[in-house]
């Protein structure tokens, strides 16, 4: 099953290590499990789960979206 994008990328703020924009599912999951901030909340458990979920057709990329952008909210990475 290929692997979907989202509509409208998300961007993420990683301090000093400038900004990187995130596509899709696959792309947030990365950054979820190797560039994480050591904050990792209730959104950012629920960010991780719902990529994975998408990713295997259990939930839509639009969901995993909506989740991904709570969880950089979270974690004060999103970009002003």
């Amino acid at each position: 099953m290929p692997h979907e994008n989202w509509q409208k990328p998300v961007q993420v703020a990683f301090g000093n290590h400038g900004t990187e924009m995130i596509s899709g599912p696959s792309e947030a999951l990365m950054v979820l499990t190797d560039r994480w901030p050591d904050l990792r909340g209730p959104h950012f458990v629920k960010a991780r789960s719902c990529c994975r979920a998408a990713l295997d057709g259990r939930r839509t990329p639009e969901e995993a979206r909506q989740e991904f952008e709570n969880a950089v909210s979270e974690a004060q990475l999103h970009v002003n």
